[in-house]
């Protein structure tokens, strides 16, 4: 009886250590998982390198959204059309200058600005919202060259 009160004892201890075992494994995993979804969701995929000369270097990424989707939407175009495919040619390279569209759009980004400030008395802030007095729309009126304004839309 002392044998099998001593046998059942080491199985239970067994099998207590075995589920103890697996709990810390799953317990491990579970925080290695935890640890890289978390890693994971807080690096965006892509190139996030930024390659700012007249925009404000601590734009917020909503505002610096907000401001790229007005000038996609003031000339119908989208973001290709300033900025450079990568070098894999599978996502676009924000930072590159590569497009000579890219300097373009920066020239007319200070005379907008220029003319808002020394006609308007109005400093643009580069804000989500933001409303200007002369905007890229002005003269673009949703196409990528204002020369072709004359030709309808599609």
């Amino acid at each position: 009886m002392i044998k099998s009160h001593e046998t059942k004892k080491y199985l239970v201890n067994s099998k207590l250590k075995s589920i103890s075992m697996k709990n810390k494994v799953v317990a491990i995993l579970g925080l290695a998982a935890f640890v890289f979804i978390g890693i994971a969701a807080s690096k965006p995929s892509g190139n996030n390198e930024r390659n700012l000369k007249v925009l404000p270097k601590d734009i917020s990424n909503a505002d610096l959204d907000s401001v790229m989707d007005g000038y996609s939407k003031a000339l119908n175009v989208g973001c290709d059309f300033c900025h450079a495919e990568n070098k894999a040619k599978t996502d676009i390279d924000y930072a590159s200058d590569d497009k000579p569209e890219k300097e373009i759009t920066r020239m007319m980004m200070k005379l907008t600005a220029a003319i808002n400030k020394d006609y308007f008395d109005y400093t643009i802030v580069y804000k989500a919202g933001e409303t200007m007095a002369v905007s890229c729309y002005t003269c673009h009126d949703g196409f990528p060259r204002p020369d072709l304004k004359h030709q309808k839309k599609d």
